[in-house]
């Protein structure tokens, strides 16, 4: 027999990671299984809609385990049968639980969402979505940001916003530009841009040598103003890394938006560059997101490897230093660098560079290490979704979402020279109950907070707010390249008068 034919045969009866997916359908109550989520609304603006499955059992006790592969099905159509370009998927998070999702290519009226286990319908399916649904490069925004805001269940506010924005009142963008640009200009070290949103167009000047990183800004910046009018406003956006702003409170320092932010700068945080991304293209042009690694998730807790896992390269030395931890302490820590950069190459000392490994193979392990890059590690937001345990090394750097996770409920904390690395796994081999309650937290937490959703809301958020704290609103575009939208050659279903009216009274 072939190696690849025993691979499958494997996989059907065990599946890829060695959960069985035998029919469990039989203990399943169609009836009392709940479907429920923001995508089965008409007014859910979002690049991907989704929506969440509990299965249920007779006995009213949620089931915990998957039900097989491919038992679960979802299909979205048009009520008129019309055709419509739409992809949907079925994501088996092998507790009892499914993310299904869809990303329209072509804008609908009036849609047919059936979910069946086994040809049957569960719950109240099949929903029907009633109104239009857009595809993500319609430009049709025709509510303000506010309502969009409302509609999507963002949060009122964000208290790492609150803080960033305290040091900042009645900003002089006139004061804050000429300074940005006569501090930050150096070509080779820094590079940032001035965006203006004037009339729900976006507009922006760039400084530096390398300021291809503003793909990432316009393309949040113009999915945002597709679906809502956004308050004029203009700002700074730092394209690099490291936080710029580390000018004392009493020097006046000037606000800046960065995607990390650390104990010693005033940049306000957005969420990564990487996670929008995710966030706007899943479904299309990325495949790691943080509704995919809830579905690859690896095996089952009691079959994963007690060890800290780790790959990455050489963007800092405790990186090396956890990979001579593990060449001596093999049978606890498998840390391997996948590149270097920064430092010389030495295999005597930190052995081959090792092959590139999925992320979702990760999740072979129980325990998981998040370490300081040249800032933050941008992989904090998988590393949560994924069921194993973070060990997260102190830092001055965080991300937009790092002040709510709590330290040994999210996340087990090591010293920042990872002095206490191996006294803490060895803690986590002998506390496995306390160990695997930190992962599910942080699964949770994930789940909760860093959805598609979240990170828009974030982003229209951080935008209004500052909007709030200018002295003025822009005007000036002169000297401003316009950012175009997308080209789109499906048709939008876009109440036109409608949004002309709204954006008048605005």
């Amino acid at each position: 027999m072939s190696p690849w034919l025993k691979f499958l045969l494997i996989s059907t009866t065990l599946g890829y990671f060695g959960y069985a997916v035998e029919d469990g359908s039989s203990s399943v109550s169609l009836t009392r299984s709940k479907i429920w989520g923001p995508g089965l609304q008409a007014d859910f603006l979002m690049p991907v809609r989704y929506f969440y499955i509990q299965l249920v059992k007779h006995d009213g006790s949620n089931l915990t385990d998957s039900v097989g592969q491919g038992t679960i099905r979802a299909s979205v159509s048009t009520v008129s049968g019309a055709r419509v370009r739409i992809w949907t998927q079925v994501l088996d998070r092998h507790d009892g639980t499914y993310v299904v999702r869809f990303r329209p290519f072509s804008s609908a009226t009036d849609l047919l969402i059936s979910v069946e286990l086994n040809g049957r319908h569960i719950a109240e399916s099949p929903y029907h979505i009633k109104g239009d649904v857009y595809h993500e490069t319609c430009n049709c925004p025709h509510q303000t940001a506010d309502q969009w805001a409302s509609s999507v269940g963002c949060p009122a506010s964000y208290l790492q916003i609150e803080r960033d924005l305290e040091p900042f009142s009645d900003i002089d963008m006139v004061h804050v530009a000429r300074e940005a640009v006569e501090r930050f200009k150096d070509e080779g070290r820094h590079s940032i841009c001035h965006y203006k949103v004037i009339n729900n167009k976006v507009y922006r000047k760039c400084y530096g040598e390398h300021i291809g990183f503003n793909m990432f800004a316009d393309a949040i910046l113009l999915s945002l103003t597709r679906k809502m009018f956004l308050s004029d406003v203009e700002f700074f956006i730092n394209l690099g890394d490291w936080p710029l702003e580390n000018k004392p409170l009493k020097d006046k320092p000037i606000p800046i938006f960065s995607w990390c932010g650390s104990k010693q700068t005033y940049d306000i945080v957005l969420p990564t560059y990487d996670i929008t991304e995710a966030s706007l293209e899943m479904m299309n042009r990325v495949s790691l997101d943080i509704f995919s690694v809830q579905a690859n998730t690896g095996p089952k807790w009691e079959n994963k490897t007690n060890k800290v896992f780790w790959r990455g390269r050489d963007s800092r030395k405790e990186r090396l230093q956890l990979v001579e931890m593990s060449l001596k302490h093999p049978d606890l820590i498998d840390a391997r660098l996948t590149n270097m950069f920064f430092f010389p190459k030495n295999s005597s000392k930190y052995g081959e560079l090792a092959e590139h490994v999925s992320f979702f193979d990760f999740f072979q392990y129980k325990y998981q290490l998040n370490i300081d890059g040249t800032v933050a590690a941008y992989r904090l937001p998988y590393l949560l979704a994924g069921d194993a345990a973070i060990f997260k090394q102190e830092s001055d750097y965080y991300e937009h979402f790092y002040s709510e996770l709590e330290p040994n409920v999210h996340y087990i904390p090591i010293r920042r020279d990872l002095s206490d690395l191996l006294e803490k796994i060895q803690w986590a081999r002998e506390h496995d109950d306390e160990v695997r309650k930190v992962a599910e937290n942080g699964q949770v937490f994930a789940r909760k907070n860093l959805t598609p959703a979240d990170i828009l809301c974030y982003h229209v958020r951080a935008f209004e707010s500052f909007a709030k704290h200018l002295k003025k609103k822009p005007t000036e575009t002169r000297g401003f390249e316009l950012v175009e939208q997308p080209s789109d050659k499906e048709t939008c279903l876009c109440p036109n008068n409608r949004s002309k009216t709204l954006h008048r009274d605005l």
